[in-house]
């Protein structure tokens, strides 16, 4: 399909720079198979769900995944920035790195503020390998938790750029950009559909009935990306590693069996359920990589509703929610969305979509 058929114009003041308070105060736009629209708030969820309905969320966390330095051990020390998207082993990660051009194979980075960090004062990554896009390889000079912690100590929270570029990131943004279930480090960006719970909206789930599990999809920078290509089949998806266990699977299976619907929490939840899910709806434990990329001809295996944020133009995860309720009926809906004030991205409000009847097709993996 063509790239342009996702794209829509956005006003500058619909992006919100922070979240709701309480979380579960955020807006919520309930869009039904049919295109009907439903102004409602994040705290009516639980009415909108049925008991046995199962709740999937991501309980990815957020790491300190920025850093800034400089590259030494030459005659000129350039200030180096990297943001970390993926973890190879204990001591490796791959980054994206500004200016890439100043560095080459073997050079040495030395981050952080001498005398302060990591007790030696600093930590050092050699550049293992560097590839087309920016991306580089860095071999840092610690493993292990002792890795984690220094990149703890050296490092910041990314924010997306659509924030990062109209606010300096702050304190409070270490607290909101993370969410209530966060417990398995490797994200560089929030499932931000997650961001909306409370203690509060968790318990009124269970009065509900409506059962509640988790996974692990370790969410990377790509998701950010626009599609550049002309032509969804032209674009490369990025990879992220995902977990599904054994027990969640087979708790999943079980209450579909008994007729409860799999409600993906983000459009995160929703990737790796399907990319665990065979051709006949069972679905399966995970773990690996995950590029799947789902453009409307997709036929869903898993998901049957889909809490999700509202997303960027052009992008990957427009073009999902569009294969998920149909194009025209997400056109209309972030159309009035944008009309009625609603609020987009990462920290906004969120929509509630009902899958649409019709088969869709086969997936791009």
């Amino acid at each position: 399909m063509r790239t342009d058929l996702f794209d829509f114009e956005l006003p500058p003041e619909s992006i919100a720079l922070r979240p709701a308070s309480p979380r579960d105060a955020a807006r919520m736009l309930v869009v039904h198979p049919d295109g009907v629209l439903r102004d409602q708030g994040i705290a009516d969820l639980p009415h909108w769900l049925e008991p046995g309905d199962q709740i999937v969320v991501n309980d990815t966390k957020v790491i300190a995944a920025q850093l800034k330095g400089r590259r030494i051990g030459r005659e000129t020390e350039p200030k180096i920035e990297a943001t970390l998207i993926k973890r190879l082993d204990g001591s490796r990660w791959q980054a994206l790195v500004k200016p890439a051009k100043k560095l080459a194979e073997g050079d040495t980075v030395r981050f952080g503020n001498e005398g302060r960090v990591c007790l030696l004062g600093h930590l050092d990554a050699q550049v293992e390998a560097k590839g087309p896009e920016g991306e580089v390889t860095l071999s840092f000079s610690f493993h292990g938790p002792s890795l984690d912690q220094a990149i703890s100590d050296v490092g910041i929270t990314p924010l997306p750029p659509y924030i990062a570029s109209k606010r300096t990131p702050d304190d409070q943004d270490a607290r909101d950009y993370q969410t209530m279930f966060a417990a398995n480090e490797g994200a560089v960006a929030a499932p931000t559909a997650g961001l909306h719970f409370t203690p509060a909206l968790e318990a009124a789930l269970k009065n509900r009935g409506v059962e509640l599990h988790r996974l692990t999809l370790h969410v990377g920078a790509g998701t950010f990306l626009p599609v550049k290509v002309e032509e969804t089949s032209e674009h490369r998806m990025h990879a992220e590693w995902g977990c599904i266990t054994a027990a969640t699977a087979s708790a999943l299976n079980a209450a579909r069996a008994k007729g409860g619907r799999i409600v993906a929490i983000g459009t995160t939840s929703l990737r790796l359920l399907e990319s665990a899910t065979t051709p006949d709806g069972t679905v399966q434990p995970f773990a690996g990589d995950t590029s799947i990329f789902i453009t409307p001809g997709y036929r869903f295996r898993a998901v049957d509703i889909l809490l999700t944020n509202f997303h960027l133009p052009r992008s990957t995860l427009f073009m999902l929610v569009s294969a998920f309720s149909g194009l025209e009926t997400m056109q209309c809906a972030y159309a009035h969305a944008i009309k009625d004030g609603y609020r987009f991205y990462s920290y906004g409000d969120a929509c509630l979509l009902f899958r649409a009847h019709e088969p869709h097709g086969d997936v791009d993996l």
